[in-house]
């Protein structure tokens, strides 16, 4: 049977947003967030099912209802500040991004394993999918307020992109939590 085992560091909550669902990527800032099973009520990635995107066409037409485990998009303050350093830009806005929270304080954030668990004060508890790799799509949206520097993000914020998670049991979350990390007690897969 596997388990989980908790870890330290711990990582507090910095940032949190919302991207509107008739909006394109931007997300905007919130100081807290009520998630359900479905994510975030009124959010672009809310809901149980979601269409399949170019990423999964290797399984499916694009299009086709799969389970959303993309409800949420977390990513690491340590790592938006290398992504910011790497593009010459004094900080990098987690907005343009699309991202639904920042957390400060657990290394190497975006090669957490998947199906690792961040738990909240509230017992809301989301689930770790996979790494969330840079596209292009922030890009167009950093170039809109600062020229000259959207073609810097994806080689920038390449292995710190953070991850992809869904909500595994709901609850509230406000700038200040503290998360607690349980990670899977697995070897690693070796082929």
């Amino acid at each position: 049977m596997a388990t989980m085992k908790k870890v330290t560091p711990v990582g507090e909550v910095v940032w949190l947003g919302c991207v509107p669902a008739d909006s394109g990527l931007s997300a905007v800032p919130r100081q807290d967030l009520d998630l359900g099973f479905d994510g975030l009520a009124g959010e672009r990635h809310e809901g149980m099912l979601r269409p399949s995107c170019v990423r999964m066409t290797f399984l499916y037409p694009q299009g086709t209802e799969i389970k959303n485990v993309r409800q949420l998009s977390i990513l690491s303050q340590e790592e938006l500040d290398a992504i910011a350093h790497d593009m010459d830009m004094g900080t990098l806005d987690p907005s343009y991004l699309g991202a639904s929270l920042v957390v400060r304080g657990i290394p190497d954030f975006t090669h957490v394993p998947p199906s690792s668990r961040l738990q909240g004060p509230s017992g809301v508890t989301l689930t770790i999918d996979m790494e969330n790799r840079p596209c292009i799509l922030p890009g167009k949206e950093i170039e809109a307020d600062h020229a000259g520097y959207g073609a810097k993000f994806k080689g920038a914020a390449k292995n710190r992109r953070g991850v992809t998670a869904w909500v595994e049991r709901p609850g509230a979350l406000a700038i200040g939590d503290v998360l607690s990390l349980y990670i899977p007690d697995q070897r690693v897969w070796e082929p």
